[in-house]
C-alpha cells in the first residue's frame, strides 16, 4: 500500500523557519521524482519545489532562495527546509511523487503568523 506522510507543519512567526518531512512507503522510492506543492486557502494548488530521482533540483520563483528540497533514499523521505518564512506562504503542502504513477500525501498545513 503506498503511502506518502506528511509531517513538521504548524505556526510560526513571520522571518522563522519550519522543516517538512514526507515519509513514503510502498513504492520503488528512489526512482521517483519527489514535489511538495502547496494550496493557500482561495487560490490554486501550486509547484514549491522538486527533486529527480538524482538530486537535481526545481523551485518556484517566489521560493528560490528561501526553501530547500532534500531527499534521503535510505530513509525513503523527502525534506522541505523553509526560512523566511512569510504570512503568504500560510497554506496546506502536499508531498508528490512521480514516475510510473503519481501519488499523494495528505497535506500538512503551515501557518505563518504573529
Amino acid at each position: 500500500q503506498v503511502q506518502l506522510v506528511e509531517s513538521g507543519g504548524g505556526l510560526v512567526q513571520p522571518g522563522g523557519s519550519l522543516r517538512l518531512s514526507c515519509a513514503a512507503s510502498g513504492f520503488t522510492f528512489s526512482s521517483y521524482a519527489m514535489s511538495w506543492y502547496r494550496r493557500a486557502p482561495g487560490k490554486e494548488r501550486e509547484l514549491v519545489a522538486r527533486i529527480n530521482s538524482v538530486g537535481g533540483t526545481t523551485y518556484a520563483d517566489s521560493m528560490k532562495g528561501r526553501f530547500t528540497i532534500s531527499r534521503d533514499n535510505a530513509k525513503n523521505t523527502v525534506y522541505l527546509q523553509m526560512n523566511s518564512l512569510k504570512p503568504e506562504d500560510t497554506a496546506v503542502y502536499y508531498c508528490n511523487a512521480i514516475r510510473y504513477a503519481q501519488y499523494w500525501g495528505q497535506g500538512t498545513q503551515v501557518t505563518v503568523s504573529s
